[in-house]
């Protein structure tokens, strides 16, 4: 097949006049090199594209592609992970990962909370805060854990993101609202372990992958898996892999990760946060349908690499999945064909 490969890479960004921070979702060329290098061995033709507007320029010159392997992050708006999804939806060409309505729902962590606590599935209390007057609004009792509700990569948080008087709050409220598009969300802190949990597939074929726990070394930041801690985890993070028949933490854990991915409706792969509270009971935290690909410096390939899972067997999962859930045939090759001689 000849596989379109979507993205934003970080250096370009860089070049513009982003900032660090700014930049820190998106991917660094090893990382395209190496998706583009794992699709190759596979015997597809890999066909770096790029951003947004860039996919655009290449779709008016009448260029199409069998499918679209989609790492994009997109830049601007709380539904920028949709964008990419959006667009090719437009054009009728299939791609992995989720569909624009998961994308935006997921980036919002207050809109995707609503609906995991809808489903019946076990997550923290939260407020969102728009405004420096909704900090006062906080109806739950302390520690807080606060965070920008549509950021990745641990940004907006920091070893200040855990609040333990009422009084502080409005500190970093607006610190936080200064800095970053509002809302942000508070939750009730969770002191117990924290995991992150793999999974390949979609709906009733989605399975846990497996577990990694995320454990903070001593010249960590505490508390917090931060944007500092994620930048510089190879010195300040060890990712422990924990197995279900270990504990019934592990097993519930990975229990309430496939249900949230199945009740949100995420596809092909990705990641589930949970994080247990004081009686070690797990709770949801977030979902990453987007979950990165860096070989060697990204969580999901981190958990294969443990499991014994070779990268290009990771990306072959993640494909299968895309390619069982679209038209692969000579219909599809037929719109396409049709849609070029068009423009």
């Amino acid at each position: 097949m000849k596989i379109g490969l979507t993205y934003d890479l970080r250096q370009a960004y860089l070049a513009k006049g982003y900032s660090e921070e700014e930049t820190a979702e998106f991917d660094r060329l090893d990382t395209i090199e190496s998706l583009a290098e794992a699709l190759e061995s596979l015997g597809h033709k890999a066909d770096p594209i790029g951003n947004a507007e860039e996919l655009i320029g290449r779709l008016a010159c009448g260029d199409r592609w069998d499918l679209v392997f989609n790492i994009a992050e997109g830049l601007k708006g709380i539904g920028r992970e949709a964008q990419i999804p959006a667009i090719l939806d437009v054009y009728g060409i299939p791609y992995t990962f989720s569909d624009p309505l998961v994308m935006a729902l997921s980036l919002h962590k207050g809109m995707t909370k609503r609906v995991v606590r809808d489903a019946g599935l076990a997550t923290p209390e939260f407020h969102e805060i728009y405004t420096i007057e909704d900090a006062g609004r906080v109806t739950f009792e302390p520690p807080y854990f606060i965070k920008p509700v549509a950021e990745g990569t641990g940004k907006g948080i920091t070893e200040n993101s855990v609040i333990y008087q009422p009084e502080q709050l409005d500190h970093v409220c607006r610190f936080l609202l200064e800095k970053y598009t509002p809302p942000l969300i508070v939750e009730r802190f969770l002191p117990g372990r924290e995991f992150t949990v793999g999974i390949i597939g979609t709906g009733s074929d989605a399975e846990v992958v497996g577990t990694l726990e995320i454990i903070l070394l001593s010249c960590a930041e505490k508390n917090v898996y931060s944007y500092v801690n994620k930048e510089r985890c190879e010195e300040l993070v060890e990712y422990r892999l924990v197995k279900a028949d270990m504990s019934p933490v592990i097993a519930d854990a990975e229990a309430l990760a496939l249900s949230v991915w199945r009740v949100l409706g995420c596809r092909d792969g990705g990641r589930v946060d949970i994080r247990c509270d004081e009686n070690s009971a797990p709770s949801f935290i977030e979902v990453n349908p987007l979950a990165g690909l860096h070989p060697e410096h990204s969580d999901l390939p981190i958990l294969c690499s443990k499991l014994g899972i070779p990268y290009i067997t990771l990306i072959d999962r993640i494909l299968t999945s895309a390619i069982k859930r679209v038209k692969t045939g000579p219909e599809l090759q037929e719109v396409i064909h049709a849609d070029s001689c068009c423009l």
